[in-house]
């Protein structure tokens, strides 16, 4: 076995960006016969009860696949409608399934499957609110039947040990009326996916305080999703100079950096990330670690994602087992290299390298069970 090979030809993609730490309270549903949509709306507060300071994305997390449904409005309030047949806008990384087997929409019987089809699509469903540097209290979706409209409870955020200072920039509390109004015109387009006029109102926004930080970070989030890779970095390295504490714009450098194979970038701004927060955010450990692995640095790759795996308490980042192990693979140390497969393959059943891994784990032990001949 090429293990060296095997582990720097699959050390890809990094982590979700979705780094929270949920719990799962649930959320009450009604039952509508012959469904066509279903409505969700509620609102996002801090421990203390207020509003948070910038936008958190909403996501719908179903069977280890996480959509995107949104984010929130300036006084944290959030809606969204999940339809029969909609399609997926969520993000798609390697801890993410393929989505529901076909069977799913079609009727089998008298299942529900139907007269209820956005029940059945909300099945093992979680609504998830992500702010870096905050955990963040999830809900979990009763589909055993549901309503045309759904109020969910309020999702609250817990500050990170010193999240409550790096992931809210202090650049925010000095943003003249005119930059406001048009930062929170540009987070209302962003949530109805307007993507060319949000972009238009984050811009006017930095142009009447070119300090403003979150909304250079913010227009570099848009820009990525108009396929602007380069805009949306030079918004985050602005984001940086107006406000070198506020973490979020690494994040984005992080995950471009990495998206782009750009290995010393990545690096770069990980250890810059790890530096702001070495104790909260295990992705900067993990994408550290790809990095540091396809620059050939095994020993220093290993000692991230072992980091990465302690600070990951909760396991929200599976793909953290998967990397340690193809560097273990790459070690040779092969029993503790299938541990890691076994576990990442627990912990994300429905991952779209599921098959690849159970594979490469297989090939492991069938060659540490193989008698030696001399």
């Amino acid at each position: 076995m090429d293990s060296k090979t095997v582990a720097l030809a699959t050390i890809l993609a990094a982590a979700s960006t979705a780094w929270g730490q949920p719990a799962t309270p649930t959320a009450g549903t009604e039952k509508l016969n012959q469904e066509h949509a279903v409505y969700f709306s509620g609102k996002v507060t801090l421990a203390d009860g207020s509003a948070p300071a910038d936008a958190v994305q909403i996501q719908r997390v179903c069977d280890g696949r996480t959509h995107i449904e949104g984010v929130t409005d300036s006084t944290g309030h959030f809606s969204f409608k999940v339809e029969s047949g909609s399609t997926d806008n969520g993000v798609a990384d390697a801890t993410q399934s393929a989505g529901p087997p076909s069977d799913v929409t079609k009727p089998f019987g008298n299942s529900t499957q139907y007269s209820n089809p956005v029940t059945t699509m909300l099945r093992n469903c979680e609504i998830h609110a992500v702010l870096s540097g905050y955990r963040t209290e999830s809900l979990r979706i009763d589909a055993q039947s549901v309503h045309g409209g759904v109020q969910v409870p309020d999702i609250i955020l817990h500050a990170l040990t010193r999240g409550d200072t790096l992931a809210v920039s202090v650049t925010t509390l000095s943003a003249p009326a005119a930059a406001v109004k048009a930062y929170e015109k540009g987070i209302e387009a962003e949530r109805q996916q307007k993507w060319d006029g949000a972009a238009a109102s984050y811009t006017k926004a930095t142009k009447a305080y070119p300090e403003y930080a979150v909304a250079w970070y913010r227009l570099g989030l848009v820009r990525q999703k108009q396929n602007n890779p380069e805009g949306a970095a030079d918004a985050w390295k602005q984001a940086r100079r107006s406000d070198p504490k506020f973490l979020k714009p690494l994040e984005g450098l992080t995950s471009l950096a990495d998206a782009q194979g750009d290995w010393a970038a990545s690096e770069r701004y990980s250890s810059q990330w790890i530096e702001l927060d070495p104790e909260d955010f295990p992705a900067a450990y993990l994408f550290h670690a790809i990095a540091e692995a396809r620059l050939n640095r095994m020993t220093e790759a290993e000692q991230d994602a072992r980091i990465a795996l302690k600070l990951d308490k909760s396991h929200t980042i599976p793909r953290i087992s998967y990397v340690l192990g193809l560097i273990l693979l790459n070690k040779h140390e092969y029993a503790e290299s299938a541990q890691c497969f076994r576990t990442y393959l627990t912990l994300a059943p429905g991952a779209r390298d599921a098959a690849v891994v159970q594979t490469e784990l297989s090939r492991i032990e069938q060659q540490t069970a193989a008698p030696v001949h001399n």
